[in-house]
């Protein structure tokens, strides 16, 4: 970010500017210190604390005098120095900052989900703390949650579409989204993942269910004409193993590990995965409310 020497920063941004061994951030964490708050994290711990305190120090010589603000660097050993397990060495950068807010991140997977029941607002809850990209689409504009009054916005990108045809927006999705069906509706379900088999370059398609869920639609996708293999790729139940429990948040919980786990593997040549636009299009029949949950 660029500096005016005539007008005071309003933050100091403390990035990891290198890393030499373990640490507990890689280089490029972010954390922005205004005069009351912060926002992001270099790692925690003790390093984190100085890094606050002389974050605070500077902003106050830095608003007093614009003139001496500038780039600033200091090395710690975690170990020998802070007492830190990690044992590695980190460098921070300190940097006068003249926005209120970090940038957010590029997303780590670009989401389609459909459904806003109980799973579907718990795993939102979750989301809207990732840096990701979310359509969610239900039928019913009522089963959205009211947005956040406070106002808190997250590092994710979520979109709601209160729609006649949920289906439908599976072509807007871009190529190797990942999917993940929960709707209220098992005829809804079967007919949103038809559509994702049959587009074929799906990062990944969930569906909220048993072994003979996924049995019954195997079944019926099977005599709409869909070849084994591209049924195959429907995943049911969801949520990685060795979580158990029924409740929604649990179930939200494993569902969140599982697209991490997802958002972290190799793209297949049948299903690459895109940069999203900055700003995705909007269309007449959305509302968009970026993770105000």
């Amino acid at each position: 970010m660029t500096t005016n020497p005539h007008v005071p920063p309003l933050a100091v941004c403390v990035e990891v500017a290198q890393v030499r061994g373990s640490a507990p951030r890689e280089a490029g964490a972010r954390l922005l210190v205004r005069a009351h708050d912060a926002q992001g994290s270099v790692g925690g711990g003790h390093l984190e604390w100085l890094a606050l305190q002389r974050a605070r120090k500077l902003l106050a010589q830095w608003r007093g005098d614009p003139a001496l603000a500038g780039e600033q660097q200091e090395t710690h050993a975690l170990g020998p120095s802070l007492g830190q397990c990690c044992g590695g060495v980190v460098t921070l950068r300190y940097l006068p900052w003249h926005a209120p807010e970090l940038p957010r991140p590029e997303p780590l997977f670009h989401l389609q989900l459909h459904g806003a029941g109980h799973v579907g607002r718990a795993l939102i809850k979750l989301l809207a703390t990732l840096p990701c990209a979310v359509q969610w689409v239900d039928l019913r504009d009522a089963a959205f949650p009211a947005p956040d009054p406070a106002g808190h916005d997250g590092p994710a990108r979520i979109t709601r579409l209160a729609v006649d045809s949920p289906e439908a927006e599976v072509a807007q999705a871009p190529p190797g989204a990942f999917y993940l069906v929960m709707t209220h509706s098992h005829a809804l379900d079967q007919q949103i993942c038809e559509a994702v088999l049959r587009r074929g370059d799906a990062g990944w398609l969930g569906l909220i269910g048993s072994k003979s869920k996924h049995e019954r639609f195997a079944h019926r996708l099977q005599a709409r004409g869909l070849s084994e293999a591209s049924i195959a790729r429907l995943v049911c139940p969801i949520g990685i193993g060795g979580i158990s429990g029924k409740q929604p948040e649990i179930i939200a919980l494993a569902a969140a590990a599982q697209l991490l786990q997802l958002a972290t593997r190799p793209p297949s040549p049948t299903s690459p995965r895109v940069p999203l636009p900055a700003h995705p299009t909007v269309r007449a029949n959305e509302a968009s409310t970026p993770a105000k949950l």
